[in-house]
């Protein structure tokens, strides 16, 4: 090819073959357009074309020279069973099937953005976004650095789609240009690293990003586009056929780390974990922790390292004592204990009798209606200011629970922090589920679809009720589950932020004041407990002003990905497998 005053990822060609492995005849290529041994810096590791490679022992070193924390990945595999039999101990045959999306018939513009926006990545504020966004998928993610120096290159784009309402990113992919890396002669191109956020309130984002990068690629000549996913992920499987993808006999090779390790080791025998016991199991193995489960389904295991022994349920631990346990548990004694000590908390009392309760209304103006004891979000009846609404939210909550506590509405924002060891090592705030409108569907399926969307982010934990609770919502806004939803238009389907609900995190661990960190710490060591979740109402994060709603005993670690709670969880229980300083161990600020 000629001269070119781009900035390209260029390779050292030497001449080589490439393959069309499910194509009966052999390629035809033209001159000297075609390299050698050829592979692609992505940031997350190195991608590499194995069928440019003439030499399975060049191939195998290839994937074998990997810097610490990325992973290579090598696709187009003439003789894979070959390959992998030259370093079984070292690689592994990925369990992911390749779909291609051919472009001699496609028609560009088909699926389009309803509630969003797509573009390219264009400023440095999109490509830090874009790696916390990876990161919260727990996918091995380019440095932000990386991700913006390709705004200089055309093999890699990084593509967003966007909130103008907010201005949040909700998706993003990356694609890959085979013809520009190193000029391909089958001219074709890949998708990579397809990350929507699961909070994100409109649906089709996934489907609207791959439709877009398939766009830019057909524009731009190219003649097919490549992904790759997980062999048993049928639901997207089925939307990649729905889009025309077809399945084609192309292989992928990884090295055997730490980061791909739940793709080799097979299934765990123990049974099927929740993702808040998943994410302390897996912890605790990559540091040879011996786990055994007791019960799967209510998250029960043991963990053991040399003569210690300890039981968890989830992050609730022999190391929590049963007082500090039943301090949390009920909500009228947490008040108490931490209203003596100074702690903000809101006016609370039990019901008394319709006349009383109604009393206790007119003095707050606005109500939370709640059990004494519960977890989840269950019988949480918020921001309740009329007397009917008041009684019949009491009626339902003493059907789950004898006593029923009613507490002040405070306005603000919901924050929940995470202290571990007495120090904070997490804090997000929770918002309530709500759903974004496109204009074509009606509420019940856009809730469908949200809720879809947070099961599937939360291994089944997170998902929205349509029940009398969510019509209430609704009524009170003007609205009903039959409603078609105008175009861009949000509405919110709970009031309550709990995410076993829909309730949805942003992370805000480095913008907390040092108050809300100081007030958090405290109330850990008042309460004596080594693990907990505090749910304050706040102005800002950033704040110092604050109320403190509940102490929650058994918080979910895997609701804050990316900061390290499993790994401060398993410092606690076993401190001599942490790899940091004792000093160290909390969370820089």
């Amino acid at each position: 090819m000629g001269s070119n005053s781009r900035q390209r990822h260029r390779i050292e060609r030497t001449g080589s073959a490439s393959i069309r492995g499910w194509k009966s005849e052999e390629p035809q290529f033209q001159g000297e357009r075609f390299a050698e041994n050829a592979s692609l810096d992505c940031g997350w590791g190195r991608l590499i074309f194995a069928h440019t490679f003439k030499d399975n022992t060049d191939l195998v070193k290839a994937i074998n020279d990997e810097s610490p924390g990325l992973r290579n990945l090598a696709l187009y595999l003439r003789d894979p069973h070959v390959v992998l039999s030259l370093a079984p101990q070292e690689i592994f045959l990925d369990p992911s099937h390749t779909y291609r999306l051919w472009f001699a018939n496609y028609r560009p513009g088909r699926v389009q953005p309803a509630g969003f926006v797509l573009r390219r990545m264009q400023n440095r504020s999109d490509a830090e976004n874009i790696n916390r966004l990876l990161l919260s998928r727990g996918m091995v993610s380019p440095d932000p650095d990386f991700i913006w120096n390709q705004r200089r290159t055309r093999a890699i784009e990084f593509f967003v789609a966007e909130d103008p309402a907010s201005g949040r990113l909700i998706g993003t992919v990356m694609g890959v240009d085979h013809a520009e890396a190193f000029d391909d002669p089958e001219n074709g191109a890949s998708m990579w690293c397809l990350a929507v956020d699961p909070n994100a309130e409109q649906p089709g984002v996934g489907r609207a990003l791959v439709a877009y990068v398939a766009d830019c690629f057909f524009a731009r000549g190219r003649a097919f586009m490549d992904l790759s996913v997980m062999h048993d992920n049928a639901g997207v499987i089925r939307l990649y056929e729905q889009m025309g993808f077809v399945r084609v006999p192309a292989f992928c090779l990884k090295r055997r780390n730490a980061i791909n390790q739940s793709l080799y080791i097979g299934e765990q025998p123990e049974g099927d974990l929740n993702p808040y016991a998943q994410i302390i199991v897996d912890e605790a193995r990559r540091r040879g922790i011996a786990v055994s489960v007791l019960d799967a389904e209510h998250g029960y295991f043991v963990l053991q390292f040399g003569g210690r022994r300890i039981i968890c349920r989830e992050s609730l631990s022999e190391l929590t004592s049963a007082i500090a346990m039943s301090r949390c548990d009920d909500k009228i004694v947490t008040h108490k204990v931490l209203s003596d000590v100074g702690v903000r908390v809101p006016k609370q009392r039990l019901t008394g009798g319709a006349q009383a309760d109604e009393e206790f209304l007119r003095e707050c103006g606005a109500v939370v209606v709640k059990p004494v004891q519960g977890e989840q979000g269950r019988g949480v009846h918020v921001n309740i200011t009329d007397p009917c609404e008041l009684r019949a939210a009491v009626d339902e909550v003493a059907s789950m629970c004898p006593h029923v506590i009613l507490e002040e509405f405070v306005e603000g924002e919901d924050l929940r922090v995470i202290v571990i060891d007495f120090r904070v090592v997490a804090a997000a705030i929770r918002k309530p589920a709500q759903v974004t409108g496109t204009g074509r569907h009606a509420i019940a399926a856009l809730i469908e679809k949200q809720s879809r969307r947070r099961a599937a982010a939360t291994g089944g934990e997170s998902k929205i009720p349509v029940d009398e609770e969510t019509n209430r919502c609704l009524a009170g806004q003007g609205f009903s589950l039959e409603e078609i939803l105008p175009e861009g238009q949000s509405v919110a389907v709970r009031k309550t932020a709990n995410l076993h609900t829909g309730g949805t995190l942003q992370d805000v661990t480095e913008k907390l004041s040092d108050e809300l960190r100081e007030v958090s710490e405290r109330i850990a060591k008042t309460l004596n407990i080594p693990v907990v979740g505090l749910d304050f109402i706040v102005e800002s994060p950033r704040a110092s002003d604050y109320v403190l709603i509940e102490a929650n005993e058994r918080p979910g670690l895997a609701n804050h990905e990316p900061q390290p709670t499993a790994e401060r969880f398993v410092d606690l229980l076993f401190p001599q497998t942490s790899s940091e300083a004792p000093e160290s161990r909390s969370v820089s600020r």
